[in-house]
């Protein structure tokens, strides 16, 4: 089914309603404070009038073979869900919010009912890891590495990888992934054999790790690993001593080694 046609679910979606800014305003703040039967006569209105905004969202997973009318019945959910929490007093676009809520929607219906299962322990790990790390931003204010994730939660940086990837949606293998115009590289093309699953992991924690390196460090192995400078011509480039080059590598190599468990 084409998602432009005329119906979903039995909407006819070329009849659908577009609510304006100031109307929708103007219902939020009846369902937030009218009489109950102004509140449910505001969210009839509201729900009805954000329609397409539910039908602009499912139209970003096309193609997955997931029924539109599914789709559609999921991001409506979420739509009412968005109504319900939105807090009006804020200088904030409805769509603004509500457009990450019925994607979210849409993502739990996708993971929950994906044909690829995950093992009730991977996905419990999944979720403690992900409320660690919004603990630690909340905490620290900074982006926090699988390391520290993995030490909040008292677990490997190889389950906490794992069970953050398997709770990721799946793609297509032949989903593009980059084209210059005239080529194109699909995920089937980046793919290795069962022996690169060790290397795979421990590059993604690898990854990582030099996130949480120094902009100084960072340019100091690019230059000596990537660019294949000596320390001598590193030292001359940034201004600092040779000496300096070689205890600043040497520390940066030695954290890489610890996050990657060397």
């Amino acid at each position: 089914m084409v998602y432009n046609k005329v119906e979903i679910c039995g909407v006819n979606t070329s009849r659908l309603k577009v609510l304006s800014e100031d109307r929708k305003k103007e219902l939020l703040r009846i369902i937030n404070n009218g009489s109950p039967e102004e509140k449910e006569k505001a969210r009839d209105e509201m729900i009805n009038g954000n329609l397409k905004l539910v039908l602009s969202v499912i139209q970003k997973f096309s193609g997955r073979g997931e029924n539109p009318d599914d789709l559609f019945q999921v991001g409506c959910i979420g739509l009412m869900k968005a109504i319900d929490h939105f807090n009006p007093e804020l200088d904030v676009k409805f769509s603004t919010y509500g457009v990450p809520m019925i994607i979210g929607e849409v993502r739990r219906h996708l993971r929950d009912y994906s044909p690829m299962r995950v093992s009730r322990s991977i996905k419990d790990t999944a979720y403690r890891a992900m409320q660690a790390k919004e603990k630690i931003i909340s905490e620290s204010g900074h982006e926090p590495s699988v390391s520290e994730i993995a030490k909040a939660i008292d677990s490997s940086c190889e389950n906490v990888v794992i069970a953050l990837e398997s709770i990721v949606e799946p793609i297509s293998i032949y989903e593009p992934v980059y084209s210059d115009g005239s080529d194109t590289v699909y995920v089937m093309d980046t793919l290795g054999d069962s022996s690169d699953d060790k290397r795979w992991l421990n590059n993604l924690v690898l990854r990582d790790a030099v996130e949480n390196l120094s902009e100084r460090e960072k340019n100091i192995l690019t230059m000596r690993y990537l660019k294949g400078k000596t320390q001598t011509e590193v030292a001359q480039e940034i201004g600092i001593s040779q000496a300096q080059v070689s205890r600043l590598e040497k520390n940066a190599m030695l954290r890489l080694r610890k996050e990657v468990g060397e």
